[in-house]
């Protein structure tokens, strides 16, 4: 039952069950962390990019490094890139969620623009290793190493709390990033809201796995292309906690951890690529992916402009009411998907 495929119907159920324990979970998680980051300091945009995205990306870790390690480095490459690719639509979901602004509007953030200028870098990095020589070190492509860097060297530069050079004009849209508790828990110490925030971690952790779990047997009975499978099928399911945690942090006003935990969980996805390049053992995985992968990730790094684009423009009220970002991100991901299909 572990590591054998499941029966069919065993797999709908628990993805079912699984899938709405993970709803449940993520909205108790949305709650718990805007009072974290109040009162740890860290910020919404920081403490969502960074914990949130931790939580959230854990289930799309183990499934890459699964795939990677059982030699199939075509599904754990499009596991990880069309996973930022579904995710990156989250906002655009959040976006029709706040109705009282475009979304992107009420969350301006610097650290916010920061996590999406370090998102374009390390899908930069990931095209160019696929397109430079085949070299490995122990079997690891000298990229891999890369990524981690710049990931480090970006969170540096964003958790640097010195005055900020650049500061978004503040209007009667905007929310602020102040602390906001509510009586209950107010009431209660730091050390039980951590440790509700880390058990309700692991319980999405589980459940995301069981997800992932019973969307191998869908797989396994279609045909589809891995390339398909990995950025549409498994690509959503990774997207889920993310997506519904960032509804649930605009339905309590938390707009900048909504947004903070779409980007920040992408930038630990792309980090996934070097979970999968340290587990496969057949080479350099970013030389491993196919067109149909490299096109994924143009198209990730496509829908991550777009979305910094409608962080800078910022407008109030755009096309369809959720601004012209939510509506080209919603448009190019459906034309990834059909390509993919082709």
């Amino acid at each position: 039952m572990v590591t054998g495929e499941w029966p069919l119907g065993w797999s709908i159920v628990l993805f079912l069950v699984a899938g709405a324990l993970t709803v449940l979970c993520s909205v108790r998680l949305a709650t718990l962390g805007d009072v974290l980051a109040d009162r740890t300091g860290q910020g919404e945009a920081l403490f969502g990019a960074v914990f949130f995205g931790l939580v959230t990306s854990l289930s799309g870790i183990v499934m890459t490094a699964v795939s990677a390690a059982d030699n199939h480095p075509d599904l754990a490459y499009s596991n990880a890139v069309g996973g930022i690719a579904a995710q990156t639509l989250a906002v655009a979901a959040a976006d029709l969620a706040y109705r009282r602004v475009n979304l992107e509007h009420a969350a301006a953030s610097l650290p916010n623009l920061l996590f999406g200028c370090l998102l374009i870098a390390l899908l930069g990095i990931t095209l160019m290793a696929a397109f430079s020589p085949d070299v490995t070190l122990w079997g690891v492509h000298p990229a891999s190493a890369v990524l981690v860097f710049c990931y480090w060297g970006g969170l540096r530069l964003i958790s640097d709390r010195r005055r900020a050079l650049w500061v978004a004009v503040r209007t009667t849209e905007t929310v602020p990033d102040v602390p906001d508790e509510g009586p209950a828990t107010a009431r209660r110490g730091n050390g039980r809201l951590w440790a509700e925030f880390l058990g309700i971690a692991v319980v999405v952790v589980a459940g995301g796995w069981v997800v992932v779990r019973a969307a191998e047997t869908f797989v396994a009975a279609t045909g589809l292309a891995a390339g398909f499978v990995g950025a549409v099928l498994l690509g959503i399911v990774n997207a889920l906690p993310e997506t519904v945690t960032a509804i649930a942090a605009v339905r309590r006003g938390a707009v900048t951890l909504a947004v903070a935990a779409v980007i920040g969980g992408n930038c630990l996805d792309a980090l996934n690529l070097v979970v999968g390049d340290l587990a496969y053992r057949g080479g350099s995985l970013y030389h491993a992916a196919s067109p149909d992968e490299l096109f994924l990730t143009a198209g990730a790094l496509v829908m991550t402009t777009i979305l910094l684009g409608g962080l800078l423009v910022r407008q109030e009220r755009g096309w369809l009411r959720v601004g012209f970002d939510g509506v080209l991100l919603i448009v190019l991901y459906g034309t990834i998907v059909a390509t993919l299909a082709v």
